[in-house]
């Protein structure tokens, strides 16, 4: 089943809509996969080709996503993990507001690289939004615990690709 996915991003005023294939759902996770069809982009920690399969976890209990990134071969690249407001499910929609704040995680998940502050720092939501800034907090406390014990969307399935459906659900 086809599902549209729209990435709110106020503080660029953009909003982004695709469409993904959705895997698996629960009343609070959607397990979609969309593949990258615009122009290579390089952003100099990773680089994201035509063909490159996205599984993107979107929960609507948590204040952040996170998308396993593959190439067209299968092979990890790392993922990308938004620091966004609980996601909102739709019939036919997911709706995640972007906080700005994101993370890459490498293949290996040794690198936690945290991206995009200044942009974070210009919403001010710990003036503006104290509990939204408190929550965006405790994301990236609860993402950096995920990595470090290879726990739920960063297992790596040595199967490949193949039931990543099924290695990816919620701790």
């Amino acid at each position: 089943m086809m599902i549209n996915v729209r990435l709110i991003k106020p503080l660029k005023r953009q909003v982004i809509t695709y469409q993904a294939e959705v895997l698996s759902r629960s009343a609070t996770h959607m397990l979609v996969l969309a593949e990258w069809t615009r122009p290579l982009l390089d952003l100099g920690y990773v680089t994201f080709a035509p063909g490159d399969r996205f599984y993107e976890h979107f929960y609507s209990d948590r204040w952040y996503n996170v998308y396993e990134m593959r190439r067209s071969d299968g092979a990890l690249k790392g993922w990308y993990c938004n620091v966004t407001r609980p996601t909102m499910f739709h019939d036919g929609l997911i709706e995640s507001e972007d906080l700005e704040l994101d993370v890459f995680v490498s293949p290996d998940r040794r690198t936690f690289l945290l991206l995009d502050e200044d942009e974070y720092a210009a919403r001010d939501l710990e003036r503006l939004e104290p509990l939204a800034h408190h929550a965006a907090m405790a994301a990236l406390d609860e993402l950096r615990a995920l990595v470090e014990a290879g726990a739920g969307p960063f297992v790596v399935s040595t199967a490949g690709t193949e039931g990543l459906e099924k290695a990816h659900v919620k701790p």
